[in-house]
């Protein structure tokens, strides 16, 4: 398996950790009726985010905010290994990736501004580093 492929594994972990994590919080502020049931908005009242407290509506947005990542990482992965443009530079894009987005989670969690946006772009930038070194 690529160095790619690996950090693209590890970073799907991430994504179930980050689920774990956050649906604990949930359910150990939310009635089980909001939790477990069809989240019907006239059920709900208002959105889960908007009931718990920051914290827990932080781990919410950090793991939407890492589905929408993992988009964009599993596209420049897919890419480099399919196109067979495989490098030290995207290995090491890959890492930088992986090591932000772990990064990300305690700094939004504790709501470390601007170090979270900072961190975030540290990601971003690898992935883009990774798509745009595909192309040569």
């Amino acid at each position: 398996m690529t160095p790619e492929l690996t950090v693209l594994t590890l970073a799907g972990l991430l994504q179930g950790v980050q689920f774990a994590l956050m649906s604990v919080r949930v359910n150990m502020e939310l009635p089980n009726g909001k939790t477990m049931g069809p989240r019907d908005p006239d059920r709900l009242g208002k959105p889960i985010p908007e009931q718990v407290t920051p914290r827990t509506g932080r781990l919410i947005r950090a793991m939407n905010n890492h589905f929408e990542a993992l988009i964009m990482f599993t596209l420049a992965v897919v890419v480099v290994t399919l196109g067979d443009k495989a490098t030290g530079l995207s290995a090491g894009c890959a890492w930088v990736f992986l090591i932000a987005r772990i990064a990300y989670v305690p700094a939004y969690y504790f709501g470390l501004t601007p170090w979270r946006s900072i961190i975030w772009m540290f990601g971003f930038l690898a992935t883009m580093l990774m798509l745009i070194s595909a192309l040569f």
